[in-house]
Protein backbone atom coordinates (compact mmCIF):
# COMPACT_ATOMS: atom_id res chain seq x y z
CA UNK A 1 0.00 0.00 0.00
CA UNK A 2 1.65 3.39 -0.68
CA UNK A 3 1.84 6.61 1.47
CA UNK A 4 -1.71 8.74 0.47
CA UNK A 5 -0.29 12.61 -0.17
CA UNK A 6 -2.78 15.21 0.58
CA UNK A 7 -2.50 18.98 0.02
CA UNK A 8 -2.75 21.41 2.38
CA UNK A 9 -6.02 22.66 2.23
CA UNK A 10 -7.76 19.02 2.53
CA UNK A 11 -7.19 19.60 6.21
CA UNK A 12 -6.83 18.81 9.56
CA UNK A 13 -9.78 16.31 9.60
CA UNK A 14 -9.02 14.71 6.41
CA UNK A 15 -5.27 14.27 7.74
CA UNK A 16 -6.72 12.68 11.08
CA UNK A 17 -8.73 10.58 9.09
CA UNK A 18 -5.97 8.72 6.61
CA UNK A 19 -3.86 8.60 9.69
CA UNK A 20 -6.23 6.38 11.66
CA UNK A 21 -6.68 4.51 8.40
CA UNK A 22 -2.98 4.07 7.91
CA UNK A 23 -1.08 5.80 10.19
CA UNK A 24 1.01 8.12 8.00
CA UNK A 25 0.28 10.81 5.60
CA UNK A 26 2.47 13.25 3.78
CA UNK A 27 1.18 16.73 3.31
CA UNK A 28 2.64 18.23 0.00
CA UNK A 29 4.61 21.63 0.06
CA UNK A 30 3.63 22.91 3.87
CA UNK A 31 7.02 24.01 4.29
CA UNK A 32 7.28 27.56 2.41
CA UNK A 33 10.77 27.51 0.32
CA UNK A 34 11.94 30.40 2.44
CA UNK A 35 11.02 29.48 5.43
CA UNK A 36 13.31 25.99 4.35
CA UNK A 37 15.65 28.38 3.27
CA UNK A 38 16.43 30.29 6.66
CA UNK A 39 16.43 27.08 8.55
CA UNK A 40 19.38 25.22 6.70
CA UNK A 41 21.27 28.68 7.08
CA UNK A 42 20.31 28.38 10.63
CA UNK A 43 21.26 25.10 11.77
CA UNK A 44 24.31 24.66 9.30
CA UNK A 45 27.03 25.34 11.91
CA UNK A 46 25.38 22.70 14.26
CA UNK A 47 24.78 20.32 11.50
CA UNK A 48 28.36 20.58 10.51
CA UNK A 49 29.43 20.02 13.84
CA UNK A 50 27.54 17.06 14.47
CA UNK A 51 28.84 13.32 14.60
CA UNK A 52 28.11 10.58 12.57
CA UNK A 53 26.33 7.83 14.82
CA UNK A 54 27.87 4.71 16.05
CA UNK A 55 25.64 1.94 15.27
CA UNK A 56 23.01 0.82 12.82
CA UNK A 57 20.33 1.75 14.24
CA UNK A 58 21.17 5.56 14.70
CA UNK A 59 23.54 5.39 11.29
CA UNK A 60 27.04 5.38 11.00
CA UNK A 61 26.19 7.48 8.25
CA UNK A 62 24.17 9.70 9.51
CA UNK A 63 23.89 12.89 11.75
CA UNK A 64 21.67 13.38 13.97
CA UNK A 65 21.33 17.14 15.30
CA UNK A 66 18.61 18.21 17.88
CA UNK A 67 18.05 21.57 19.99
CA UNK A 68 16.12 22.98 16.67
CA UNK A 69 14.17 25.41 19.15
CA UNK A 70 16.84 27.12 20.75
CA UNK A 71 18.87 27.03 17.76
CA UNK A 72 16.50 28.37 14.91
CA UNK A 73 13.96 30.52 14.50
CA UNK A 74 12.73 28.60 11.61
CA UNK A 75 12.43 25.60 13.29
CA UNK A 76 10.21 27.19 15.98
CA UNK A 77 7.76 27.66 13.20
CA UNK A 78 7.63 24.36 12.02
CA UNK A 79 6.69 23.00 15.24
CA UNK A 80 3.74 25.46 15.61
CA UNK A 81 2.56 24.62 11.92
CA UNK A 82 -1.42 25.04 12.18
CA UNK A 83 -2.21 22.45 9.88
CA UNK A 84 0.40 20.20 11.85
CA UNK A 85 -1.02 21.19 15.55
CA UNK A 86 -4.71 20.83 14.54
CA UNK A 87 -4.38 17.30 13.04
CA UNK A 88 -2.22 16.42 16.25
CA UNK A 89 -5.31 17.05 18.27
CA UNK A 90 -7.22 15.39 16.55
CA UNK A 91 -4.95 11.81 16.80
CA UNK A 92 -4.35 12.27 20.43
CA UNK A 93 -8.24 13.68 21.07
CA UNK A 94 -8.10 11.30 24.23
CA UNK A 95 -6.14 12.98 26.42
CA UNK A 96 -6.06 16.35 27.77
CA UNK A 97 -2.74 17.97 25.72
CA UNK A 98 0.32 16.79 24.25
CA UNK A 99 3.77 18.77 24.20
CA UNK A 100 6.62 18.69 22.24
CA UNK A 101 8.76 15.09 22.29
CA UNK A 102 11.61 15.81 20.32
CA UNK A 103 13.18 17.84 17.74
CA UNK A 104 16.02 16.81 15.37
CA UNK A 105 17.58 16.53 12.03
CA UNK A 106 17.95 13.64 10.62
CA UNK A 107 20.68 13.78 7.61
CA UNK A 108 21.27 10.56 5.94
CA UNK A 109 25.03 10.44 4.10
CA UNK A 110 25.41 8.19 1.17
CA UNK A 111 26.20 4.46 2.26
CA UNK A 112 24.13 4.49 5.08
CA UNK A 113 22.38 0.99 5.40
CA UNK A 114 18.49 0.64 6.16
CA UNK A 115 17.41 1.27 9.74
CA UNK A 116 15.90 -1.44 11.48
CA UNK A 117 12.30 -1.11 11.88
CA UNK A 118 10.49 -0.12 14.63
CA UNK A 119 8.29 2.06 16.57
CA UNK A 120 9.14 5.22 18.11
CA UNK A 121 6.70 4.70 21.23
CA UNK A 122 9.15 2.25 22.09
CA UNK A 123 11.08 4.73 23.72
CA UNK A 124 9.06 4.96 26.54
CA UNK A 125 10.38 1.42 27.86
CA UNK A 126 8.97 -1.09 25.28
CA UNK A 127 5.53 -0.30 27.44
CA UNK A 128 2.84 -2.73 25.54
CA UNK A 129 0.31 0.87 25.08
CA UNK A 130 -2.88 -0.90 24.16
CA UNK A 131 -3.59 -1.39 20.40
CA UNK A 132 -5.33 1.93 18.60
CA UNK A 133 -4.24 3.84 21.87
CA UNK A 134 -1.67 6.62 20.38
CA UNK A 135 0.71 8.14 22.57
CA UNK A 136 2.48 10.14 19.98
CA UNK A 137 1.95 12.00 16.19
CA UNK A 138 5.19 12.54 14.21
CA UNK A 139 6.23 14.91 11.66
CA UNK A 140 9.43 14.36 9.35
CA UNK A 141 9.85 17.55 7.18
CA UNK A 142 11.57 17.19 4.26
CA UNK A 143 14.80 19.26 3.68
CA UNK A 144 15.68 17.88 0.85
CA UNK A 145 13.47 15.64 -1.82
CA UNK A 146 12.66 12.12 -0.51
CA UNK A 147 13.46 9.29 -3.22
CA UNK A 148 13.55 5.72 -2.73
CA UNK A 149 17.77 5.59 -4.22
CA UNK A 150 18.68 8.72 -1.47
CA UNK A 151 17.18 7.40 2.17
CA UNK A 152 13.05 8.20 1.75
CA UNK A 153 11.66 6.59 5.49
CA UNK A 154 10.23 3.55 4.83
CA UNK A 155 6.82 2.87 6.35
CA UNK A 156 4.29 0.63 6.08
CA UNK A 157 0.79 1.72 6.23
CA UNK A 158 -1.77 0.19 9.06
CA UNK A 159 0.98 -0.98 10.81
CA UNK A 160 -0.26 1.24 13.58
CA UNK A 161 -2.64 -1.69 14.48
CA UNK A 162 0.04 -4.89 14.30
CA UNK A 163 0.81 -6.35 17.22
CA UNK A 164 4.13 -4.89 19.32
CA UNK A 165 7.29 -6.15 18.60
CA UNK A 166 7.39 -7.33 15.32
CA UNK A 167 10.69 -7.74 13.67
CA UNK A 168 9.87 -7.09 10.23
CA UNK A 169 12.47 -6.19 7.64
CA UNK A 170 12.58 -3.81 4.58
CA UNK A 171 11.14 -5.88 1.90
CA UNK A 172 7.79 -5.11 4.11
CA UNK A 173 8.00 -1.54 3.74
CA UNK A 174 7.42 1.17 1.54
CA UNK A 175 9.26 4.43 1.00
CA UNK A 176 7.74 7.83 1.63
CA UNK A 177 8.78 9.62 -1.13
CA UNK A 178 7.98 13.41 -1.39
CA UNK A 179 9.36 16.44 -2.18
CA UNK A 180 11.31 19.61 -0.16
CA UNK A 181 8.47 21.01 2.32
CA UNK A 182 6.36 18.27 2.29
CA UNK A 183 6.00 16.51 5.64
CA UNK A 184 5.16 12.87 6.41
CA UNK A 185 2.79 12.48 9.40
CA UNK A 186 2.84 9.23 11.23
CA UNK A 187 1.60 7.80 14.70
CA UNK A 188 4.42 6.69 17.49
CA UNK A 189 2.64 2.78 17.02
CA UNK A 190 3.74 2.93 12.91
CA UNK A 191 6.49 0.40 12.22
CA UNK A 192 8.94 2.12 10.04
CA UNK A 193 12.62 2.85 9.69
CA UNK A 194 15.58 5.05 7.49
CA UNK A 195 15.77 3.85 4.54
CA UNK A 196 19.41 3.13 2.88
CA UNK A 197 21.04 5.74 0.93
CA UNK A 198 22.19 4.57 -2.18
CA UNK A 199 22.69 8.16 -3.91
CA UNK A 200 25.82 10.43 -3.70
CA UNK A 201 23.73 12.87 -1.42
CA UNK A 202 22.35 13.71 1.67
CA UNK A 203 18.75 12.89 2.45
CA UNK A 204 17.54 15.34 5.34
CA UNK A 205 14.92 15.44 7.51
CA UNK A 206 13.23 17.51 10.21
CA UNK A 207 12.00 15.15 12.50
CA UNK A 208 9.54 16.95 15.09
CA UNK A 209 7.10 14.97 17.63
CA UNK A 210 4.55 15.58 19.72
CA UNK A 211 3.63 13.12 22.88
CA UNK A 212 0.87 13.16 25.29
CA UNK A 213 1.67 15.83 28.65
CA UNK A 214 1.70 12.84 30.75
CA UNK A 215 4.69 11.00 29.02
CA UNK A 216 8.44 11.96 29.48
CA UNK A 217 10.07 14.03 26.74
CA UNK A 218 12.31 12.28 25.09
CA UNK A 219 14.59 15.43 24.13
CA UNK A 220 14.79 17.29 27.69
CA UNK A 221 13.53 20.42 26.42
CA UNK A 222 13.86 22.75 29.76
CA UNK A 223 18.00 22.18 29.21
CA UNK A 224 17.80 21.94 25.95
CA UNK A 225 16.01 25.19 25.72
CA UNK A 226 17.37 27.09 28.68
CA UNK A 227 14.93 28.88 30.71
CA UNK A 228 16.76 32.93 29.80
CA UNK A 229 15.49 31.32 26.01
CA UNK A 230 12.85 30.05 26.66
CA UNK A 231 11.19 34.00 29.05
CA UNK A 232 11.58 35.40 25.31
CA UNK A 233 9.65 32.99 23.49
CA UNK A 234 5.91 33.35 22.81
CA UNK A 235 3.43 31.75 25.60
CA UNK A 236 2.00 29.25 23.28
CA UNK A 237 5.25 27.93 22.17
CA UNK A 238 6.67 27.70 26.02
CA UNK A 239 3.40 26.13 26.70
CA UNK A 240 4.36 23.23 23.84
CA UNK A 241 7.84 23.02 25.60
CA UNK A 242 6.56 21.70 28.61
CA UNK A 243 5.85 24.90 30.69
CA UNK A 244 1.99 23.52 30.96
CA UNK A 245 0.06 21.37 33.37
CA UNK A 246 -0.09 18.53 31.69
CA UNK A 247 -3.28 16.71 32.86
CA UNK A 248 -5.21 17.63 36.29
CA UNK A 249 -1.89 17.90 38.87
CA UNK A 250 0.91 17.13 36.40
CA UNK A 251 3.76 19.61 36.51
CA UNK A 252 2.95 22.27 39.06
CA UNK A 253 5.22 24.31 40.77
CA UNK A 254 5.50 24.83 44.26
CA UNK A 255 2.51 26.70 45.44
CA UNK A 256 -0.07 24.93 42.76
CA UNK A 257 1.50 27.58 40.11
CA UNK A 258 1.11 27.35 36.33
CA UNK A 259 4.50 26.38 35.09
CA UNK A 260 4.22 29.24 32.67
CA UNK A 261 3.72 31.53 35.18
CA UNK A 262 6.46 30.09 37.11
CA UNK A 263 8.86 30.68 34.13
CA UNK A 264 7.57 34.71 33.47
CA UNK A 265 7.82 34.88 37.87
CA UNK A 266 4.46 35.41 38.29
CA UNK A 267 2.52 34.29 41.96
CA UNK A 268 0.65 31.76 42.40
CA UNK A 269 -3.53 32.82 41.76
CA UNK A 270 -6.07 31.58 43.91
CA UNK A 271 -7.77 29.33 41.42
CA UNK A 272 -4.77 27.75 39.73
CA UNK A 273 -6.14 24.21 39.54
CA UNK A 274 -10.33 25.02 39.40
CA UNK A 275 -12.51 22.41 39.63
CA UNK A 276 -12.42 19.06 37.98
CA UNK A 277 -15.02 19.74 35.60
CA UNK A 278 -13.13 22.56 34.37
CA UNK A 279 -10.06 21.36 34.05
CA UNK A 280 -10.19 19.63 30.69
CA UNK A 281 -11.19 22.92 28.79
CA UNK A 282 -9.07 24.94 30.97
CA UNK A 283 -5.97 23.05 29.94
CA UNK A 284 -6.93 22.78 26.20
CA UNK A 285 -7.68 26.78 26.42
CA UNK A 286 -4.38 27.18 28.00
CA UNK A 287 -2.42 24.99 25.84
CA UNK A 288 -4.07 26.97 22.62
CA UNK A 289 -5.28 23.77 21.64
CA UNK A 290 -9.55 24.56 21.68
CA UNK A 291 -9.32 26.24 18.21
Amino acid sequence: MAVEHLSPDSGSERAAEVLARDGCVVIDGLAPRERLARFRAEIAPWLDATAPGRDGFVGKHTRRTGGLVARSPAARELVMDPLVLATTKRVLAHATTFHLHLTQVIAIGPGETPQPIHRDQWAFDFFPFPKGFEVQCNTLWALTDFTERNGATRVIPGSHRFDDKLELTLEDTEPAEMEAGSVLLYTGALYHGGGPNRSDAVRAGINITYALSWLRQEENQYLTVPPELARELPDDLCRMLGYARGAYALGYVDDLRDPLDALRGKAASGDAFGTLEQIPERLRRNAGLDG
